[in-house]
């Protein structure tokens, strides 16, 4: 393998880096080889979620959880716009991942056993730690999600928050009307037009939708009682484990690369350092590429195209957004959060 000493320069570029790819020793398995030569990655998205994955005019998308498939794409490409999104409602999400139209699922899917164990798909990583909550007008004067017996409450059917919603009210012995709609932002249209008392989703979900409204922010109350927690990840199918690590650690290392204050406008003159542990992961020291099947530059190349995961946690979820949502659980570890990483070794 040729030595990243002489590689990481020229591998700034999208061309330099295509030529690593081909000289990379490892096997990267059969879905990566597909992918490579289909040109470019497919990503399971669910459109229209402010924040995680969000098509904009121009036919652009942006998004937390879309940076994690352009932060596959880098690794795997060294080229973070090699990647083709698919909006999917949560009840074609399984389906098109297992039969292969799509290549990893971002859709804000909730980590849970029956999910994790469903046939033929695993999770690869958490990129936000959410809970499910509960909005309801102001002028209720509603203060907590058990004053709600009888209410009417929208909810997306066939999401994992229909499911924690029947199961609060069951637990608390009370009974509810459940308004269930097949899409998030027609459920989000449907409350607001008052065809029901309260909605539920995410806490991030609720926050997004409020953030539409800024002149209406206040006739809102999202209250504080969380009725489960929502760990999202991103799914990939269980048959190919070497391209369910390039999922993973390719979210790890944005991760990793904030707890090292690696970022992108700091990551070219990060290769100069004489930190052993960044000379690894940043490919000055060869080697690290090689239990993934890719060169030793995939993580050099997440950082610069993608940036870290504060950076884009900023810019989609928090001051730099609209949202402007605490980092709360997703702050990293050394910052009061469980926001955790293992070792790129």
């Amino acid at each position: 393998m040729v030595q990243p000493t002489s590689l990481v320069r020229p591998l700034a570029t999208a061309a330099g880096l295509a030529i690593a790819l081909v000289t990379s020793a490892a096997h990267a398995g059969p879905l990566l080889d597909a992918v490579r030569e289909r040109g470019h990655l497919v990503c399971g998205v669910d459109a229209g979620v402010l924040g995680f994955m969000q098509l904009d005019n121009q036919g652009r998308w942006s998004g937390l959880a879309v940076d994690v498939c352009r932060a596959v794409s880098a690794a795997a490409f060294g080229d973070a716009a090699r990647v083709k999104y698919v909006p999917l409602t949560p009840l074609f999400h399984l389906p098109a991942l297992q039969a292969g139209d799509v290549d990893v699922l971002a859709a804000n899917s909730t980590y849970t056993l029956t999910y994790a164990a469903a046939l033929g798909v695993k999770f690869a990583g958490i990129y936000y730690y959410d809970g499910q909550g509960i909005v309801v007008p102001r002028r209720l004067g509603i203060r907590h999600a058990r004053q709600l017996a009888g209410a009417a409450i929208c909810v997306q059917r066939g999401s994992s928050v229909e499911s924690s919603l029947s199961e609060y009210f069951a637990a608390s012995r009370l009974k509810f009307r459940q308004v269930a709609i097949a899409r998030a932002d027609e459920a989000r249209s449907a409350y607001l037009a008052g065809r029901c008392d309260a909605l539920t989703a995410d806490f991030s979900a609720l926050h997004a939708m409020l953030a539409t409204l800024p002149s209406k922010t206040d006739e809102h109350v999202i209250l504080g009682q969380a009725l489960s927690k929502s760990p999202l990840g991103p799914v990939v199918r269980h048959d190919d484990q070497a391209f369910a690590n390039i999922v993973r650690w390719a979210l790890h290392g944005m991760i990793a690369a904030e707890e090292a204050g690696i970022t992108s406008a700091n990551v070219e003159r990060m290769l100069a350092t004489t930190d052993p542990a960044m000379m690894r992961a940043l490919g000055v020291t060869p080697g690290i590429g090689a239990a993934l099947g890719l060169p030793d530059t995939w993580f050099y190349a997440v950082v610069k195209q993608v940036g870290n995961y504060g950076e884009s946690y900023d810019r989609n979820l928090g001051n730099r957004s609209p949202l402007g949502i605490p980092r709360s659980l997703n702050a990293q570890w050394t910052k009061g959060g469980i926001l955790y990483a293992p070792p790129i070794r």
